[in-house]
């Protein structure tokens, strides 16, 4: 049976509270008593439970929060990145606590409890929400905040982490327009957070700064998850007239959308030309492959992460707000030796 701070007392001739003040570093206690605690600790072996001490001032870990469920089916961003957040916390030696929920308010819910009871030391939301009013009540706690995504408002204790969507998204469709495309689609997702309306402001604009009518039959909301990417992306080939060039938001709507293609018995890029987002290895098999913008999933985790744990240290941050840069990249197509912009 593992000694507990009882033992260490008995055999250190000291009061619990004593033992207690040593194992949480306080100062207010003499140099002869803290020697005679450390002494019987090496001498009994004691291991201070992690629990135990969490406790009393706070565990050694991260609250990661994700979105609800209903909005990350399948989806490989959230999985791929929580690997790259406990594989660093890991090396700092913190637990991660990972929050989901089945919907937005309980989300809420879950986090100020968690936040307010000040059992995590640090926070990392893998996502944006466009209302913000999620972030203002966290930053009340004074409790590192680092948001993966775009953050509009000042805060205290709120950092971001993000990439440039909105250029990204601009600059793909560019490319597409100056490769002589002028019908262009785009498969988004709904307008409840940052990344999803930053992508398809990029798409709209650019069309815009082109003089090329923005045409709603073409923009689809195809909701969060792969089957309704699928369902809702059909409409495109309700049409009479085909787009000649399709922009998809995120790698779901990608694999769904080359799932109608290949229904439809339509080639691509000879008879239309695919772009849009990835942030997973799987849309690299697709043939013929995509014109794409390559989302820095490991990147964002890892900088996330980082900077959480400067901010817990005490570190000076000068950023509040990190860019990640993208890569583009032509792949597998004839358009593979035309340059990307910058």
């Amino acid at each position: 049976m593992n000694p507990t701070i009882y033992d260490i007392a008995k055999a250190a001739n000291v009061s619990k509270s004593t033992v207690s003040r040593v194992l949480n570093n306080n100062p207010n206690i003499s140099a002869k008593s803290k020697d005679k605690v450390q002494k019987a600790i090496k001498e009994l072996n004691y291991q201070p439970s992690k629990i135990a001490r969490g406790l009393s001032s706070g565990f050694d870990a991260i609250l990661v929060v994700s979105r609800s469920t209903t909005t990350t089916k399948n989806n490989p961003f959230f999985s791929e990145i929580l690997h790259v957040i406990s594989k660093f916390s890991d090396q700092e030696d913190y637990d991660v606590i990972l929050q989901t929920s089945q919907n937005d308010v309980e989300e809420i819910k879950r986090c100020i409890a968690k936040t307010a009871s000040k059992i995590v030391k640090g926070i990392i939301m893998l996502s944006s929400p466009s209302d913000e009013d999620y972030f203002k009540e966290i930053d009340k706690f004074n409790i590192p905040t680092i948001v993966i995504g775009k953050v509009v408002g000042e805060y205290q204790n709120i950092y971001s982490v993000d990439t440039n969507n909105f250029l990204d998204s601009y600059n793909l469709v560019q490319y597409m327009i100056d490769l002589g495309h002028k019908d262009i689609a785009c498969l988004y997702s709904p307008q409840e957070y940052h990344v999803s309306i930053d992508r398809l402001e990029g798409y709209k604009q650019c069309l815009k700064d082109n003089n090329i009518p923005v045409q709603d039959e073409l923009m689809i909301n195809c909701g969060f998850t792969m089957n309704e990417a699928y369902e809702n992306s059909q409409k495109l080939f309700d049409n009479q007239r085909l787009p000649t060039a399709i922009f998809a938001t995120d790698d779901l709507k990608l694999l769904s959308l080359y799932k109608n293609l290949d229904e439809h018995g339509i080639s691509t890029p000879s008879d239309i030309l695919i772009g849009g987002y990835s942030n997973t290895e799987i849309t690299s098999f697709l043939f013929p492959s995509i014109i794409q913008i390559e989302n820095p999933t490991n990147d964002l985790g890892e900088v996330a992460t980082k900077h959480l744990f400067k901010i817990i240290k005490n570190k000076d941050v000068n950023d509040r707000t990190v860019i990640i840069p993208t890569t583009r990249t032509v792949q597998g197509s004839k358009y593979r030796t035309q340059p990307f912009p910058k």
